[in-house]
């Protein structure tokens, strides 16, 4: 049984609620495959306003020729084609471009079977908790707490706000104020999207520590180990990183330098569900929690099947791929009250749009 063809078309998805003026839609780039029993799959890679133009590229002019006539395994595909794209990058459009073409082969390999790729996968658990996020530093602190406010009337007891202004004060007021509106109650993470050297993150972690964060989320750049290793020897509040690292073996290096105490893997960037397994094997290993990063409506079908603890779905207001129009069929999972679970659907259940949504 191997890939007998293979296609993938660029979609441009406008986004409800802009994320910062310059975010205002997401690549998507819808892919297809058809084994060589005749049985097809749907899958994607995604990528927020840069390169998706090149992972497209990447799919149809280096990925699609590698894989036609080759087993269509996912896990055994994987990584002959990483290898096969290394020169042009380990990680970053590499994995993300291999994303599209593992998630279509997932979804085939759980269509023949006639079942949802959870079940393929194996379900571990009927729920997981949802918890309210936005791409919120350019709001107003009056758009900020109604923000907040309409995650708490929807249920969530879990909110992610975003950090990192040019005066700590201004970080200090705002998340006192949301942290005040939530009640002591409620689990509160801040994210501050790699906007912090050494010393700022220890100064503003320090300080913002007086408000109960859950975890700091990428508080330095991504691709400074040694500073988040000393970073976590200097602060009490855990550090969650993962949505810019790009391979098992990244993971692995911050896990074992105890650099990172939560990790959130994006099921896109990091290459799909195959490397997400190894990525999940290895926190659990380490006994160290995981979040997947954003889609929830693929990291939800993912955390379904973890087995290590309590996995949390990041749920970015207005952005689900069924609340944006964006899918053929209904969405395959359902948030309410703080909790995702996923409805009957074959596969992934994520085929997108024929054209076009911009």
């Amino acid at each position: 049984m191997t890939v007998a063809e293979f296609d993938a078309r660029l979609l441009r998805v406008p986004l409800a609620r802009a994320w910062a003026g310059d975010v205002t839609s997401v690549g998507v780039i819808a892919t297809h495959v058809v084994r060589s029993d005749g049985v097809e799959g749907w899958g994607f890679s995604w990528t927020p306003q840069i390169g998706a133009q090149a992972v497209h590229e990447l799919l149809v002019h280096d990925i699609a020729p590698a894989a036609l006539g080759r087993d269509a395994d996912p896990e055994t595909l994987w990584d002959p084609l990483w290898r096969h794209l290394h020169e042009a990058g380990g990680g970053g459009l590499t994995t993300i471009a291999l994303a599209g073409l593992d998630l279509a082969l997932w979804d085939a390999e759980a269509r023949r079977r006639g079942i949802s790729a959870v079940d393929l996968l194996g379900r571990a658990r009927a729920s997981v908790r949802a918890y309210g996020s936005g791409v919120n530093l350019h709001y107003s602190l009056d758009e900020l707490l109604a923000q907040v406010g309409r995650w708490i009337d929807a249920g969530f007891d879990a909110v992610k706000i975003k950090v990192g202004k040019p005066d700590l004060a201004e970080d200090v007021d705002r998340v006192a104020a949301v942290r005040e509106l939530l009640g002591p109650d409620c689990d509160l993470m801040i994210d501050a999207n790699q906007r912090w050297d050494l010393d700022r993150a220890t100064r503003s972690v320090r300080a913002l520590g007086a408000f109960a964060p859950a975890w700091i989320e990428e508080p330095l750049r991504a691709d400074d180990l040694a500073s988040h290793a000393e970073l976590a020897r200097r602060i009490d509040v855990p550090i969650a990183v993962g949505e810019n690292l790009h391979t098992a073996f990244r993971f692995d290096e911050y896990l074992r330098a105890g650099a990172a105490q939560i990790v959130q893997p994006n099921i896109v960037r990091v290459g799909g569900i195959t490397p997400f397994r190894r990525i999940a094997a290895l926190a659990a290993e380490h006994g160290v929690p995981l979040h997947p990063h954003l889609l929830p409506e693929l990291s939800g079908q993912l955390a379904l099947t973890l087995t290590n603890g309590e996995p949390m779905v990041e749920d970015v207001e207005d952005a689900g791929f069924g609340a944006l129009g964006a899918l053929i069929d209904p969405s395959p999972v359902a948030i309410a009250d703080g909790c995702l679970t996923d409805l009957p659907h074959l596969g992934l259940g994520l085929r997108f749009a024929r054209k076009d949504l911009s």
